[in-house]
């Protein structure tokens, strides 16, 4: 049987078993241990010296015991790695401090590049948040990998179990999402999701002190911003968005359509007497270019419009966004 791969300081099924029955046996053979190596090497087999061939098991309480020393020698040597690290940055940051203006990846502002290294940036300012997570996720959030979801409901549910509290803005087109509405049912804490027609793109900030923003179209890139003025501008913003938003989770509540018209067509009716195109409303409001056609059919059937040219001034004349602005209210 092969032994399986795994880190030094694990220890694997077989050898969990092996060691547990050298405990009550007293040993075990040398070419029994072999199909465990690791327990020699974790140092919990050791030779008798009576017999090379025959192993014995050492203590449980005793192998704990070393191995936590080794462990700790290693983390006190790798603090003393940090130190000299420090201490050879030192002066190297002090000239950087010094150069006015000097671009390029600062401690306030940081370039993460690639989905591993924004995810991993991201996850550390989760462990440390303390008090809130805010967040804007645009539509195309939702169809993330399942394992990627998986990742990110265990870091939110951790947050939630230090007593966090998590905001989450979405824009209408994702109220009835499958994969949104099963991750909120099976997070349990202070969590709050709402929806609008709108909304910027992804924004994460934890505590009001460190915000992630998309540097680039594809999102491969992104700044880590621990400016204080920024980060805390940024999550001011996020509060006046969230006072505009429409409820989601825990209970949602559906906006009332006005005289036939609905929410979703007022956003349109709204976007289309500014000139925009199918597209750009579409890529707006977070839906494909076919569904924004239909919404635009229906409201130009509602309103009895004949012509693109003919539907902008009867939106304009039927007063709904005046209506709209009213309700908000």
């Amino acid at each position: 049987m092969t032994h399986p791969i795994h880190g030094t300081d694990e220890l694997c099924d077989a050898g969990r078993e092996l060691y547990a029955r050298a405990l009550r046996e007293g040993h075990v053979s040398a070419a029994e241990a072999r199909s465990a190596p690791c327990l020699v090497d974790l140092g919990l087999l050791r030779p008798a010296v009576a017999d090379m061939d025959r192993l014995e098991p050492v203590a449980p309480g005793v192998a704990l015991h070393e191995l936590l020393r080794a462990s700790e020698e290693r983390i006190t040597d790798e603090r003393r790695r940090e130190n000299r690290l420090t201490e050879a940055f030192a002066p190297l940051l002090r000239v950087s401090a010094g150069l006015a203006g000097t671009a390029g990846d600062s401690p306030a502002v940081r370039v993460r590049s690639g989905f591993p290294q924004i995810n991993r940036a991201i996850d550390a300012a989760a462990a440390d948040a303390r008090e809130e997570c805010l967040t804007v996720q645009p539509h195309a959030t939702a169809h993330l990998a399942p394992e990627l979801r998986a990742i990110a409901l265990r870091r939110d549910q951790a947050m939630l179990d230090r007593g966090c509290r998590i905001r989450a803005l979405y824009q209408h087109t994702m109220l009835h999402a499958p994969t949104i509405q099963d991750r909120y049912e099976q997070l349990r804490g202070d969590v709050e999701a709402r929806t609008l027609d709108e909304i910027t793109e992804r924004l994460v900030i934890f505590d009001r002190t460190v915000a992630f923003i998309p540097a680039s179209k594809d999102r491969t890139l992104a700044l880590e911003i621990r400016t204080p003025a920024i980060a805390d501008y940024l999550a001011t913003s996020f509060d006046r968005l969230w006072n505009l938003a429409t409820p989601m989770y825990p209970q949602a509540v559906q906006k009332p359509s006005l005289n036939g018209i609905t929410p979703r067509q007022r956003a349109i009716a709204a976007l289309l007497t500014e000139g925009h195109t199918d597209s750009v409303i579409a890529d707006r409001l977070g839906m494909n270019v076919r569904t924004a056609r239909l919404h635009i059919a229906k409201l130009a059937a509602t309103l009895g419009s004949e012509s693109r040219a003919q539907l902008g001034y009867l939106i304009g004349r039927s007063g709904i966004l005046e209506q709209q602005q009213e309700a908000g209210g």
